[in-house]
């Protein structure tokens, strides 16, 4: 009776970056319309991943999507912020699952049965689901972040502490969508009021 257990996938993308929400999906995938080539989003370029994106939403039995801003990632932590983003995706979901699967070691503050999976993201499907949604929704987040704040490159970089994203904070400073607690911002923001 597998088939009929609803299991969600849940993944988040965007812990590492110093600009930026943090994002993640929600995925019931539906056993009677299986989608070919579902793997972690970091395996898929960005091509494949928009494309399997539009698939999965379209033949998924539910999907959300949700995240934690810059200012709540700084209040909470990284880690808690995740697990929030996570939470208020599932409690998006138009349908109630039996299991929730989540990448990691952690799982969010819910009521449902809930289970951690290390690298799950490349070993359940709904899961890899998950990842592809997260990541996608982040990157159309930072291509509109792109064009509100131009010089610091979001299109290229998302954020991530790549050299060219950090030499235009020491040449530009913060922005609002900087996330204040990590170091190489908080340095910045040091170095600019010595």
């Amino acid at each position: 009776m597998i088939d009929d257990l609803l299991v969600c996938g849940v993944d988040e993308a965007g812990r590492g970056p110093l600009a930026g929400a943090v994002f993640a999906a929600a995925v019931i995938l539906d056993h009677h319309r299986p989608i070919a080539g579902l793997a972690d989003s970091k395996k898929l370029s960005e091509k494949k991943r928009n494309i399997l994106a539009l698939e999965i939403k379209e033949k998924a039995l539910a999907w959300a999507i949700a995240s934690c801003s810059a200012q709540e990632i700084d209040e909470i932590n990284i880690l808690q912020a995740s697990l929030l983003a996570m939470q208020r995706a599932i409690e998006q979901l138009g349908v109630t699952p039996h299991l929730v699967q989540v990448d990691g070691n952690k799982c969010p503050n819910i009521t449902l049965r809930c289970e951690a999976i290390v690298k799950g993201d490349s070993k359940v499907q709904a899961i890899s689901a998950a990842s592809i949604l997260a990541k996608t929704a982040r990157d159309a987040a930072l291509y509109a972040l792109d064009k509100q704040y131009p010089m610091y490159g979001f299109a290229k970089h998302k954020g991530y502490p790549t050299a060219m994203h950090l030499l235009a904070l020491t040449e530009h400073g913060v922005c609002p969508e900087h996330r204040m607690s990590y170091a190489p911002v908080r340095n910045v923001v040091l170095h600019s009021k010595v």
